[in-house]
């Protein structure tokens, strides 16, 4: 049941639960793509408690939890100013940084929610157009963004260790 979902903008005292659960919904996308010293090393820099803290302070940035009905928290997206490796990139462009849910929570419509909710607040500061930076293989997610007028407009390597994903850039005017 996805009534007793909540959503909310995350604070500075939410960072720990911020690196569980961003770890954790990482690890259960992406795992089986990396060696494990890479996945490790990626998620410590990028899920410590201490990374999300320096994001959190940041007033260019938003970051949403998603909790279920126990305040377990079950998926998050964070949102800003875009820094997409994009030629001539727009100086009031916006980017969806992140949008992960839990494997046990997809397919429920949260998703489109958390999106939805990312997508408001960008559009309410004026960050035009949006870009989001995708998986090559994470055609879910692809048909998500698809569905709210993102359309594919290049590519680029994230680095993960030594290991180099495909990406592409996906843009809404």
């Amino acid at each position: 049941m996805t009534d007793a979902i909540t959503i909310r903008r995350a604070n500075l005292g939410d960072a720990f639960r911020l690196g569980d659960i961003g770890s954790v919904t990482f690890s259960e996308t992406f795992a089986h793509l990396y060696l494990p010293e890479d996945l490790a090393a990626f998620l410590q820099s990028t899920h410590s408690p201490e990374a999300w803290g320096r994001r959190l302070q940041d007033a260019h940035l938003a970051v949403w939890l998603v909790e279920d009905v126990d305040g377990t928290a079950v998926g998050y997206a964070s949102a800003g100013p875009c820094k997409l490796p994009m030629p001539d990139l727009e100086s009031n462009a916006g980017e969806l940084f992140q949008l992960y849910l839990r494997a046990s929570h997809r397919g429920k419509h949260l998703g489109s929610r958390l999106l939805e909710t990312a997508l408001a607040w960008l559009e309410l500061r004026g960050f035009d157009p949006l870009y989001i930076g995708v998986w090559s293989g994470n055609a879910g997610a692809q048909r998500l963004y698809a569905r709210f007028g993102f359309t594919r407009c290049g590519e680029y390597e994230f680095a993960v260790g030594r290991q180099r994903d495909h990406e592409f850039i996906l843009r809404r005017a």
